[in-house]
């Protein structure tokens, strides 16, 4: 199922690598307790203990997020014990403490600790440096101002807690003071601001505030601002509010200051700083819009709407009112988004509070003027926050597996220290050597061999402590900081339309980039811009596909447009000194909506209605009805801009917004709705304007697949019609009988719009004569109040109305992706990457957006596991993850491991009926409306969708979990939808920790935050949505297509260099250190160094450092055009290729021979006949120089080999080292010993002349380095990989376009079509290659999307999903309901003479028609 599992590591190893400081410098906070919020009123005496304090749960959370890590009492030591996380720091600090003993010491002390004080101090002012950035965007955001009540009679009696002081908070308050002191040797005295107002940053009250005061305090004033439906009341007669009046007024105040229990007031297009019971808004009804994108990356708004016991609080004074005084009454703060328990209780006694009634904090209020509202949740316990988690501390996976070779290395150096201390001990005791140079003062008093045996290994530790290398923590620290300066000055990923680079935010992850499995992104302003552009339609059979200069002017479109058919002569008739929401008269200019990038035109669209405008022709009323029905069939508002008089719209969807302004943009102008009055100008009756009643409206569901209004035109003939909208199939099968060469024709450009990656849309009408209207009226009106089984009821009614509709046409929107993500996709499938999608969106737009992104092949088999309920229930999640494993990958063995078997559950869990799997094909019906007739067979792979709450079960269900793993690997991708944050980041967990494989996250918005801090690399996107995603992450980047060459190139180099540099590290001190070490058999084992201490004391830092720093910086395998152009090439660093145990083993063996050829060779050459020209004996310090000499030439030579790019640079770092050396072997012995004491005065003299010196070098040097070349050379030519093959191209023949070269880039791109059309397997490739020819195009009939639903087992099969995305049962729409259905409610009390008991009756039925409304 999964990759096989490693040995299993020791307990402890596996706590002291997974412990996490961040725990023991975290405030714990005690769990959230039910909370009661007092308003207006004083708190009660048992809010207090005995001695007056407040208890702890009548204390709230502070407004104040921090996310950053430090402050300036926790930085060192938090810091210090991060790195001393790292098992070599520990060592290190070990062996400086050892020498700080006389017995121990071998130079300075202070000398042998600076090295390690340098590591330290440079990770730590990375680290600082980090730290600093998310200070100052946490200041940011908690210096965001709002509006809060103050002033008057009125406070806040709720306690709350007090503020931490941050880094740069304390650090910006010194600063300020410093500031201040100055301004006031500069400034008059009476015009000085406070060192208090100052240092809050908060403008001063009254003269300078933000002021939105209350109306003069009059009885008229007060009387009309407690009136509900007066959305004005009291608002306009603020401005002439003197603050000197002492009333309450709305005061400026910074995010970190606002309480629980503050009033505060949003403005349009402003961000929420709390969670907020809405009170009161500016709109009828009190409504409010909001923007949730954040929250759960969904695009369309959502509508709120007031407490309507609290609705009378629409001005300050009122709400400061200590007559109008309340408590709120809520849960414990928990981190579900979809639930909210609370209640309001008042003078009139207690009132539901749920989500539809509360603004969470990272909404946006759209489309609202203001909105007035009580701060519920603050800080730490709202519910984005909660989702959020901390800031993690993050280690690549080559540095979590330089512990274990930091380990072997360590037990390689007791080894040795056991071995000397003991064998010495042996050979003092025995008395061997007596009379050697090493063993003067043995025979002092006190001379123990035993204990001589401990300092023996004392020192052998001292000795050999080189095999962890202090250097290379400095060493990868500044390669890893230069790597991500590479990364800021690529100019391949700058991004010139915002003039943002790329920029690495965490230096230490560059290595994990290179080893990506599995990429988990958002959907909303990651992969889609978040803008809609209505492409092309076809209506009565004839296709229209847009002008070209719409496309090619869609990035500066902008600017309004006179519509089609519209007289520019034409009367406007009315005020434009401010916006219309209703204008009367017809417009002359339609300006772009929120959402919509362009302008739909087609030349032979305008030519036809010319024409038809003046015709009764079939197809000029195909053209009237099928604009008409997308200019009325829709529920978003129109306004008038008053400086232009052009006409937009705002829409709770961009689909939406597209498809009224396409309208619009020929012609058919919906000009806005009056209640049930619907207003439109078409060209078919220039001059006028058009008025439809809308008589009901059946909205749109997740299980419908469609949106129908039922109008009646306002004219003498009064016609009343019915349009709809919706899925192909779902209006297909809807359609009356006939007309079967316009359905073909329909459906023949459904797949040219389906094959272009567009969302279509189906539309339809249907005349309804007034008695069948009325009849199903009536039903229909008795389902709507039913109690038992309402939604059924509705569903089954409103079906009888939606039959033998006649076919008008269909739509075809493009959801505009970020530039270049189709083919960042592809690529990304292409390296064998796993792309999962987690989007809150609903199931049809996640799916939607797959198909558009290349994320999902058109001949894909879609297993669907959706409203899964806990394992023992009916349609279970775990049941239905256990039938797709059984249809799809039966002979997989995924159901046989054990840790997918089910625990038992009890009887009466047991009994419930699970539904067996099912193969049936059906025509119609829920969620099965894009499903293939021969799902599991086709050649497109799988792809798993899963929805948020079927996703809340795998985690509550260990043997779920495992389950779903193993039927994930075997899918291409994953998507996503519904999910919630924290959702998201538990997802990535499953696989992070369920797979042990390396994740990155990417996202742009605040709800992207927990997944990209859960991932080992989060990268975030600087896009729309603010900088919370990129404050959060290691990596930012301006857009996804980027993605590619930040893994591809800066990933693929930065590991392989990492990698090579390690065990080139590694390596190169094991050479030196093995030859002290053969050393101790011929010096009685007691760590006498071989040669003058100096060499060894310069080995790190000018011998030998210069080779290792090139390849970590300089070396590359493959040119960077070479791995964009070939993604496959990635494979190399998701098979951890370049690092690991066998590598390290590997270079290791090489170091142990080359240091044993060096020192026996050299060793038995000298001692043959002397080397002196005078016939003296060589001494020890002669020949050792000249194993010194070797060995430094030896592992450059080495380093060398193990680099491919030999640039100028890599030639000096190379040759550096002995260069060096051989200076400073001719300087160092001409020190005479009046200067100081040195044991190589005059070596240089001896050595010279000497032939063992010239001729011992060279062959030391071939025979040490033999083995390798031979290996290198073999491998290359006899034994070429890839990247072998393609060096060599690119060096023999520079010109050679690679790319498209049959015989190399061009056999990838054929391949990549093979299996497009062939392949079954898990790593099937996508369906276009970014920089290769189209996939031949098939027709959709025979590559369908195809789909199974777990949840029903039924399948059929559809287009690429449809553009229609709107919010269900949302607020707005229930109230236009409920409008109508109060006034068919009236008609019926005129028509039958009904009593007041039973209208009364019924119209709290109608109230309660919405089961979500009162919960």
């Amino acid at each position: 199922m999964a990759k096989a599992k490693a040995k299993a590591a020791p307990p402890w190893y596996k706590r002291l690598n997974d412990f996490d400081v961040a725990q023991l410098f975290s405030k714990k906070r005690r769990p959230g307790e039910a909370r009661t919020i007092f308003v207006n009123r004083d708190l009660p005496p048992d809010a207090y203990d005995h001695k007056g304090r407040l208890l702890p749960k009548h204390v709230f959370a502070t407004s104040q997020v921090i996310t950053s890590k430090y402050t300036v009492v926790t930085f060192l030591p938090r810091n210090l014990l991060e790195q001393f996380r790292r098992i070599a720091n520990i060592f290190f600090a070990g062996i400086a403490i050892l020498q700080f003993f006389p017995r121990f010491s071998t130079i300075s002390p202070g000398l042998v600790v600076l090295p390690l004080i340098v590591v330290l101090l440079i990770t730590a002012l990375k680290d600082g440096y980090e730290d600093i950035q998310r200070h100052r965007s946490d200041r940011r955001v908690n210096h965001s101002s709002t509006l809060v009540l103050a002033g008057g009679d009125y406070k806040n009696a709720n306690g709350t807690e007090l503020k931490s002081k941050t880094f740069v908070r304390g650090l910006a308050a010194v600063a300020n003071k410093a500031r201040i002191r100055r301004r006031k040797r500069k400034v008059d005295p009476e015009t000085a601001i406070s060192d208090e107002q100052e240092e809050k940053e908060v403008p001063r009250q009254p003269d300078n505030a933000v002021v939105v005061p209350a109306p003069a305090p009059d009885s008229n004033a007060s009387a009309a601002s407690t009136t509900p439906n007066n959305s004005q009341a009291g608002v306009e007669d603020e401005d002439n509010y003197d603050p000197e009046s002492g009333e309450p007024y709305w005061k400026e105040t910074i995010w970190e200051d606002v309480r629980v229990g503050d009033f505060v007031k949003i403005m349009n297009d402003e961000p929420f700083p709390a969670d907020i019971v809405i009170c009161a808004t500016s709109e009828d009804e009190n409504v409010a819009y909001v923007e949730t994108k954040n929250l759960d990356g969904e695009t369309n708004l959502k509508s709120r709407h007031a407490v309507e016991e609290l609705s009378h609080l629409r001005t300050a004074r009122v709400c400061g009112d200590p007559h109008n005084a309340f408590t709120i009454e809520t849960e414990r703060p928990t981190e579900n988004m979809y639930r909210l328990a609370a209640a309001v209780e008042t003078s009139a006694g207690k009132h539901p509070i749920d989500l539809v009634t509360v603004l969470l904090r990272g909404t946006v209020l759209r489309n609202t003027k203001w909105v007035i509202g009580v701060v519920m949740f603050t800080g730490v316990d709202t519910k984005i926050v909660m989702n959020a988690g901390g800031t993690p501390s993050k280690r690549s996976r080559v540095e979590r597996q330089m512990n274990p070779q930091v380990f072997v290395n360590l037990a390689l150096l007791a080894i040795m220290a056991v071995v000397c201390a003991i064998v010495e001990s042996i050979l003092e005791h025995k008395g061997s050597g007596r009379g050697d140079y090493w063993f003067i003062g043995d025979d002092r008093s006190g001379d123990n061999p035993n204990i001589n045996g401990l300092i023996t290994f004392g020192n052998a530790l001292i000795t050999f402590q080189n095999v962890v290398p202090i250097s290379l923590y400095i060493s990868i620290e500044a390669v890893r900081t230069i790597q991500a300066a590479f990364i800021y000055f690529d100019f391949d990923m700058f991004y010139q339309k915002t003039d943002t680079p790329a920029t690495a935010r965490s230096w230490n992850l560059s290595d994990d980039l290179g080893q990506i499995e599995y990429v988990f992104s958002d959907k909303t302003g990651t992969l889609t811009q978040n803008v809609m552009i209505f492409r092309q339609c076809s209506v009565g059979g004839r296709h229209y596909k847009g002008d070209e200069d719409q496309h090619q002017g869609i990035i500066d479109a902008g600017h309004s447009v006179e519509p089609s058919g519209v007289s520019s002569t034409m009367p406007h008739g009315r005020d434009t000194s401010q916006a219309e929401e209703y204008p009367m008269q017809p417009v002359e200019k339609v300006d772009l909506s929120e959402g919509v990038l362009a302008h739909f035109k087609d030349a032979a669209l305008d030519a036809d209605l010319r024409d038809a405008a003046s015709s009764t022709s079939e197809h000029a009323r195909m053209l009237n009805g099928f604009f008409t029905c997308i200019a009325l069939c829709h529920s978003a508002l129109a306004s008038v801009d008053p400086k232009t008089s052009a006409i937009s719209y705002k829409a709770q969807s961009p689909d939406e917004a597209a498809l009224v302004q396409a309208a619009a943009d020929v012609g058919f102008v919906f000009l806005g709705r009056e209640r049930e009055i619907l207003r439109m100008q078409s060209p078919f009756s220039p001059g006028e304007v058009q008025e439809w009643e809308l008589l009901e409206m059946l909205d749109f569901t997740s299980a419908r697949k469609r949106m129908s209004v039922v109008v009646r035109k306002m004219d003498e003939e009064g016609r009343i019609v019915l349009f709809t909208k919706g899925a192909d199939n779902v209006i297909f099968e809807r359609l009356a009988p006939g007309k079967e060469d316009l359905k073909n024709l329909t459906e023949g450009h459904l797949e040219d719009f389906a094959n272009d990656g567009l969302r279509t849309l189906c539309l339809a009408y249907k005349i309804i004569s007034a008695e069948e209207y009325e009849s199903w009226g009536a039903r229909y009106h008795e389902a709507t109040v039913a109690i038992d089984d309402r939604e059924a009821k509705v569903e089954a009614v409103a079906d009888e109305l939606e039959r033998d509709l006649r076919l008008l046409g269909a739509s075809a929107i493009e959801d505009r992706l970020q530039d270049g993500v189709p083919e960042a996709i592809a690529e990304l499938k292409r390296a064998g990457i796993k792309v999962w999608v987690a989007t809150g969106d609903k199931l049809e737009t996640a799916i939607a957006i797959g198909y558009s992104t290349n994320l999902i092949a058109k001949d894909s088999n879609l297993i669907v596991v959706r409203d899964g309920k806990p394992y023992g229930q009916n349609r279970s999640t775990y049941d239905q993850l256990r039938d797709a494993v059984e249809q799809f990958f039966p002979s997989d063995g995924i159901l046989e491991d054990e840790a997918v078997a089910p625990h038992e559950i009890d009887e009466e869990e047991q009994q419930q009926p699970t539904r067996p799997p099912s193969r049936r094909s059906v025509s119609s019906g829920g969620y099965s409306h894009i499903i293939g007739d021969n799902n599991g067979e086709r050649p497109g792979g799988f792809i798993l969708v899963i929805d948020g709450g079927s996703l809340g079960h795998v985690q509550e269900e260990e043997f779920t979990k495992a389950l779903l793993l193993g039927l994930s690997t075997r899918c291409e991708a994953v998507v996503c939808c519904r999910v919630s944050p924290l959702q998201k980041a538990l997802m990535v967990r499953l696989v992070k920790e369920g797979l042990k494989a390396i994740t990155l996250a990417i996202g742009d918005g605040a709800n992207d935050v927990s997944m990209i801090q859960a991932a080992d690399i989060g990268v975030g996107i600087i896009g729309e949505e603010g900088l919370q995603a990129v404050n959060s992450s290691d990596y930012a980047i301006a857009q996804f297509r980027f993605l590619t060459r930040l893994l591809f190139v800066h990933g693929h180099w930065s590991y392989y260099r990492n990698g090579n540099m390690i065990v080139n590290f590694f390596y190169k001190n094991i050479v030196c250190i093995a030859v002290l070490f053969w050393f101790q058999i011929y010096c009685q084992w007691s760590t006498t160094y071989v040669f003058d201490y100096t060499y060894l004391l310069f080995w790190n830092v000018f011998w030998t450092i210069a080779p290792v720093i090139a390849i970590g910086l300089f070396d590359r395998l493959i040119d960077d055009d070479i791995l964009v152009a070939i993604p496959e090439l990635y494979h190399y660093g998701r098979e951890r290729s370049w690092f690991g145990t066998k590598l390290f083993a590997f270079f290791m063996f090489d170091a142990v021979w080359q240091s044993a050829v060096i020192f026996f060779l050299l060793l038995y050459t000298f001692d043959s006949t002397s080397a002196r020209h005078d016939g003296y004996q060589v001494g020890m310090y002669e020949f050792s120089t000249v194993m010194v000499i070797s060995a430094v030439m030896v592992a450059s030579a080495f380093n060398g080999f193990n680099t491919h790019a030999w640039t100028w640079w890599v030639v000096f770092a190379v040759s550096l080292g002995p260069v060096l050396i051989w200076a400073f072997l001719g300087i160092y012995s001409l020190i005479s010993p009046g200067w100081f004491w040195t044991y190589s005065y005059g070596n240089a003299y001896f050595l010279f002349r000497a032939a063992y010196f010239w001729f011992g070098i060279p062959l030391a040097f071939v025979i040490a380095l033999l083995p390798r070349y031979v290996f290198k050379a073999t491998k290359t030519i006899f034994f070429p990989d890839d990247l072998d093959v393609l060096r060599a191209v690119r060096k023999y023949q520079p010109n050679r376009d690679i790319l498209n070269d049959p015989l190399i880039g061009g056999h990838w791109n054929n391949l990549y079509h093979v299996q497009y059309q062939s392949q079954h397997s898990v790593d099937a490739l996508s369906p276009r290659s970014p920089r290769s020819p189209a996939p031949p195009r098939h027709s959709q009939r025979s590559l369908a999307g195809s789909r199974t639903d777990m949840a029903t087992g039924l399948r059929s099969s559809t287009r690429t999903g449809f553009g229609f995305d709107t919010e269900e049962g949302g607020y707005a729409s229930r109230r236009m309901a409920t409008n109508l259905s109060e006034r068919r409610l009236r008609e019926i009390r005129a028509r039958d003479g009904q009593g007041e008991a039973k209208e009364g009756f019924l119209r709290r039925q109608i109230r309660k028609r919405t089961p979500g409304q009162s919960q």
